[in-house]
């Protein structure tokens, strides 16, 4: 059977009576956990604004990798459409070197706006954006002299990029919110694809891994990994997780609900997401057997559980990383060994 790989991941969420200073040390304090219990992968959000507290990822995670030994160290997401591809290769070509060969990017677009204003960047020139700085990514990404051009950022004549990896490439995905566009782009490019799934079902985006595997062979691809994003939280018991998760959930997704134009959040509708849609909540044994649900659903090599939600207490957290990977991690593996 396929190894499949298991993450956590975190945007820093600003906590209630915590500063964000707090939030990034405590943030450093839950990865070096997760390191120790196991945990495959541990990715950072970037956001610009009040409510997370990371914006420079790559900064926390150089202060995870002194602290770590074997856990990958990544994003979820790197904004790519508001920054500069050579920086962010060479950023992360910086990390690879201090962690010994741990780092490794999602890029996406983002489901926030605000780098776009603070960057200097036009929202109309969304798509462009994006797929001009991927196509130069994937250039970067192989370690040689780079000749470019495009209209985004000033063209590239013969220019080599420094410091190399010691192992030849940073392992670099792209992130999609389930349009078929945005995979057939991530197929185009050989990238590893993440799938974020925050809302439904997770086997209803079977469709966009078959249609990845398919793109892939079409454009002449190699075989790439699928990963997925989805929220989550685990405690002793079920009632536990979802009593300690409803009202910091509902604060967030009612402030992102009033930002978007969203109903607010019902308590039945919560828990609806939590038996039936993304949200991998409750006991390890109940998280494992979702978790073993979507892998075999979805066919995955990785699966990455958003576990820091709103206002929820950093001893929650770390409650939640321990056990997510002392207890979860191993119950999945044996239940996907039992399958086959």
């Amino acid at each position: 059977m396929l190894r499949v790989e298991f993450g956590l991941d975190t945007f820093g969420d600003v906590t209630r009576d915590t500063s964000a200073a707090q939030v990034i040390r405590n943030v450093v304090e839950q990865a070096v956990l997760a390191d120790r219990s196991g945990v495959d992968a541990f990715g950072l959000g970037e956001h610009h604004r009040d409510d997370y507290a990371i914006s420079a990822p790559e900064i926390v995670l150089a202060a995870i990798a002194a602290r770590t030994e074997r856990i990958r160290l990544g994003t979820a997401v790197t904004v790519l459409s508001s920054d500069d591809p050579v920086r962010v290769y060479e950023r992360f070509a910086t990390l690879d070197a201090v962690s010994g060969g741990r780092a490794e990017i999602i890029l996406g677009r983002g489901s926030f706006t605000e780098s776009f204003p603070l960057f200097g960047y036009d929202l109309a020139d969304y798509e462009r954006l994006f797929e001009e700085k991927t196509e130069l990514m994937a250039e970067l990404l192989a370690e040689e002299p780079v000749t470019w051009s495009g209209t985004v950022r000033p063209p590239l004549k013969g220019q080599d990029v420094f410091p190399k990896t010691e192992s030849g490439r940073i392992r670099t995905w792209i992130g999609v919110g389930g349009s078929p566009e945005s995979v057939v782009r991530a197929a185009r490019y050989g990238f590893p694809l993440v799938l974020a799934i925050i809302g439904g079902e997770p086997a209803r985006f079977a469709p966009y891994a078959d249609l990845y595997r398919r793109a892939l062979t079409e454009l002449g691809q190699q075989e790439q990994p699928i990963a997925v994003h989805c929220p989550g939280f685990v405690a002793a018991t079920d009632e536990e997780a979802a009593e300690l998760l409803w009202p910091h959930a509902r604060t967030l997704l009612n402030r992102l609900g009033r930002e978007r134009g969203w109903p607010p959040i019902t308590r039945d509708r919560f828990q609806a997401d939590i038996e039936e849609g993304a949200w991998h909540v409750g006991s390890p044994e109940t998280v494992a057997r979702k978790i073993a649900a979507t892998v075999r659903a979805l066919g995955i090599q990785r699966f990455d559980l958003k576990y820091a939600h709103g206002t929820l207490p950093h001893e929650h957290l770390m409650t939640a990383v321990g056990l997510y990977g002392t207890e979860v991690v191993p119950r999945v593996r044996a239940l996907l060994a039992d399958a086959d």
